[in-house]
């Protein structure tokens, strides 16, 4: 029986009839034994009718309940007013980047290029540290190889290159990679053939500081260039130049010469 049903004795919980909730609903947590739901308010129920009512344990969905609530605790302040963002929703991260200028834009990109390498040192710096070199060049190779294929088809997808863009494609893409926003960098194309050279790059630059021995990285650059170039042109090999540790170029970090065999 409802509680629009009770008699004249619990009369004063007919207007809250309509008003009743589960009581989550006011984020009240349950406690260890609460009163079935069909005993009256003054019982110890939640607005339902009867004069007695069994104790019963706390439903197990009691706990999903609180942690849900927990969770929507920052969206209901958000949407209240309590912190400073749109009333009727969450920011979204491109109204946060409509309100930035271009220098802050480019400083941003640069941030998160600096984030991605250091992110990219530190692991694996750890398996170096704890399993030698050896073991972290083969997950650097590991890596390299999947990533190296991500990163050119979703920059080739972004610049709207054909199928076979050729070296000026390539010389385009190489242009929006995230080292190219932390190393410097030239290009040089001559016929068929396109060479490139980091000049200063930062991943040798942080060892040297550290005291630490230089990045054997020839092997999986080869892995990280080939693949790259590979899947904006099926048309283009690579082969390393000067790169640590064998190092002919003593003007540029490295130097890689890429052919478009057609």
């Amino acid at each position: 029986m409802g509680p629009h049903k009770v008699g004249r004795r619990y009369a004063p919980y007919k207007r809250f009839a309509h008003r009743a909730k589960p009581w989550f609903w006011w984020n009240l947590l349950p406690p260890k034994q609460v009163k079935s739901r069909g005993t009256p308010k003054s019982h110890g129920g939640l607005f339902g009718a009867g004069r007695q009512g069994a104790l019963r344990a706390p439903d197990p969905s009691h706990r999903a309940v609180q942690v849900i609530v927990k969770l929507q605790a920052p969206v209901r302040k958000m949407r209240t007013g309590a912190f400073p963002c749109r009333k009727d929703d969450l920011p979204m991260y491109e109204d946060i980047l409509s309100t930035l200028s271009r220098e802050r834009l480019v400083e941003l990109l640069s941030l998160y290029a600096k984030n991605w390498l250091a992110m990219d040192g530190v692991w694996f710096q750890s398996v170096e540290r704890k399993l030698g070199m050896e073991e972290a060049m083969y997950h650097d190779a590991e890596a390299w190889k999947r990533f190296t294929v991500i990163e050119a088809r979703r920059i080739k997808t972004f610049l709207n290159l054909p199928e076979r863009p050729g070296l000026e494609g390539l010389a385009k893409a190489l242009s929006l990679r995230f080292y190219a926003n932390l190393n410097r960098d030239g290009v040089e194309i001559d016929g068929n053939t396109l060479i490139y050279r980091v000049k200063e790059c930062r991943v040798q630059s942080a060892r040297s500081r550290k005291g630490m021995p230089f990045h054997p990285c020839r092997p999986v650059g080869l892995i990280e260039y080939s693949g790259f170039a590979k899947e904006i042109d099926d048309r283009i090999t690579c082969e390393c130049l000067s790169c640590y540790p064998e190092v002919t170029d003593d003007t540029c970090s490295c130097a890689w010469r890429f052919t478009l065999h057609e």
